[in-house]
């Protein structure tokens, strides 16, 4: 007898589109056509399936329906990923209610911030954030339930109006989500997204990587940011696939058995995670000599090494992986030749929270050296105020692009054109093979004395491709250019006590160190983006969710 899914991928291998474009509609038809399949689970666990997902999402909705939830009352989610997380959200965008999804590293204050702002009138909240409301009183919320169970810390709930719950009629322009970004500039904004804005981005997926049933997703990045929620939950419960969640943080410890019995066949992840395992497990073992290092600079032994360590890579992943999405920032150029040569089933994403996400992309086997890809069907871009080398802001038009911001038209205005182009603040150049290359922020790029646009974020990864450098920053101080970095120091210190050279304290080893790796820097960099000085940082930089360095942290004009 053949299997299920065999059959069901052979009617359904195809583009899903809802109908309408709501969330609404998108799972209920996988309710309905993937109903004896597996959906979601702990690792651990044996996956629900997508009929008794469908009856969990139908009983929170009554419950809180019963509590006196309407049609665009506010619902806040805060916790890490759990299954429970889904089932709360599909609950809240099912019955018409507007999620608020709260990132698990905001602060308590910031959590105060946004359940304030946002009028939120009830909180999914798991035992692990319980810290974060102890000392808040947020005067809008009446309902408060944990989400580790569904028990209710907070409110009332009339059991008989259970009873009375109809699934209210929702619409594609009906917002669906609002979304409070973390980000690089320091001003947090909630993200007004529809429902057409996410299910249409959804729905546009399959022109990057096209998945069935049969797939096995791995979710380790927050479901609360927009990347993950879209390409990570919404679009694998489109096409029937089955969702794993990690109990613990996605450090190697959680992350490594996981792969083993999981097997994923897709994962979405952030540069941040690939760049350490490519400096831990590839160029330090490639770096430990000169005589090594000097081999392995050789294009053809580094090719032949990079592709034996792919293998190998494939086999700690499972060794069934077919896609490993990097969105959220740009990749390191080593690491990404790195992946090429190795043969690894990586595709490149770009995208924000205000166009739900994803603007464009690269699938696997598909991807250029340091692109982001081509646009998305169906999206309009183009790119404002070149300059000489044809580098400019990028503004982007489509169904994927935010309403605006949540009770702020000032800076909506600002960013949102009347004629509907988004202005999202990157700087980019189009080539003539409609790949899009980004260069960096344009609230980050530093003007030379010269007058020429100097982009951090490109003499960051010439920094970061050098020997024990694990993360590093370039900020403008006095005129200068200052690069920040944070070295591996224990593989420093190692390479420190090797130094052949006569001094007597390590302070002056450090310097001398620092100066070696300022010349090396250097001449990789034109006249006008060279280092002026290179300072040692003792911890990690200050991230958004999706690890990027929150800049205005180290700006000279912020007081830490």
């Amino acid at each position: 007898m053949r299997n299920p899914k065999e059959i069901i991928n052979k009617f359904l291998g195809r583009k899903i589109v809802p109908s309408p474009l709501t969330l609404q509609a998108l799972f209920s038809y996988s309710v309905e056509n993937f109903a004896h399949l597996p959906s979601i689970a702990f690792v651990d666990e044996v996956p629900i399936t997508y009929a008794e997902l469908g009856k969990k999402v139908d009983e929170i909705a009554q419950l809180l329906f019963a509590a006196g939830l309407r049609k665009g009352d506010k619902v806040a989610i805060l916790s890490h990923n759990m299954p429970n997380w889904v089932i709360a959200y599909f609950a809240v965008v099912s019955s018409g209610l507007v999620a608020v999804p709260i990132l698990p590293d905001f602060s308590a204050r910031e959590v105060e911030d946004i359940l304030n702002h946002s009028q939120t009138k009830a909180l999914f909240i798991s035992e692990r954030q319980m810290s974060k409301i102890q000392n808040s009183d947020i005067i809008s919320i009446f309902l408060t339930i944990k989400l580790d169970d569904f028990s209710i810390l907070k409110g009332d709930v009339n059991l008989l109006e259970r009873e009375n719950y109809v699934q209210p009629v929702v619409n594609e322009d009906d917002l669906a989500s609002l979304l409070y970004t973390s980000g690089t500039t320091g001003r947090s904004k909630g993200v007004m997204l529809t429902h057409k804005n996410i299910t249409w981005n959804a729905v546009q997926c399959v022109q990057f990587q096209q998945i069935d049933s049969s797939d096995v997703f791995l979710s380790f990045l927050p479901l609360s940011h927009t990347y993950e929620n879209t390409i990570g939950m919404i679009y694998p419960i489109m096409y029937g696939s089955s969702i794993f969640y990690l109990e613990k943080p996605p450090t190697p410890a959680a992350l490594l058995p996981a792969l083993e019995k999981i097997r994923p066949t897709m994962m979405c992840s952030v540069p941040l995670i690939m760049e350490k395992i490519f400096k831990t497990q590839v160029q330090s073992k490639f770096t430990k000599n000169h005589f090594i290092r000097s081999i392995y600079k050789m294009p053809v032994f580094r090719v032949i090494v990079h592709k034996i360590a792919g293998k190998k890579l494939n086999k700690v992943f499972g060794g069934r992986l077919k896609f490993f999405g990097i969105g959220g920032s740009k990749i390191d150029s080593r690491v990404e030749r790195f992946l090429m040569e190795a043969k690894f089933p990586y595709a490149i994403g770009y995208g924000l929270t205000e166009t739900a996400p994803l603007i464009a992309g690269a699938a696997v086997g598909k991807t250029k050296l340091q692109s982001t890809g081509v646009v998305l069907q169906g999206v309009d871009i183009k790119i404002v105020d070149k300059n000489k080398k044809g580098v400019g802001e990028i503004w982007v038009k489509g169904p994927n692009v935010m309403k605006g911001y949540y009770r702020n038209p000032e800076l909506t205005a600002e960013v949102l054109t009347t004629d509907s182009w988004f202005k999202t603040g990157d700087l980019a150049y189009l080539s003539n093979k409609g790949l899009l290359f980004i260069k960096g922020r344009s609230k980050s790029t530093i003007i030379g004395s010269n007058g020429e646009n100097i982009y951090p974020e490109d003499i960051e990864s010439v920094i970061n491709n050098q020997d024990f450098v694990l993360e590093s920053l370039v900020i403008e101080e006095n005129g200068f250019l200052v690069a920040k970095v944070l070295p591996n120091l224990e593989e420093l210190e190692k390479y420190i006590e090797n130094i052949k050279v006569n001094v007597e304290h390590s302070k002056e080893r450090y310097h001398l160190w620092k100066d070696n790796v300022k010349r090396e820097i250097n001449t990789q960099l034109n006249k006008v983006s060279q280092i002026k000085r290179v300072d040692i940082v003792k911890e990690p930089f200050e991230k958004t969710a999706s690890l990027k360095i929150k800049r205005f942290l180290y700006s000279g004009n912020h007081k830490r």
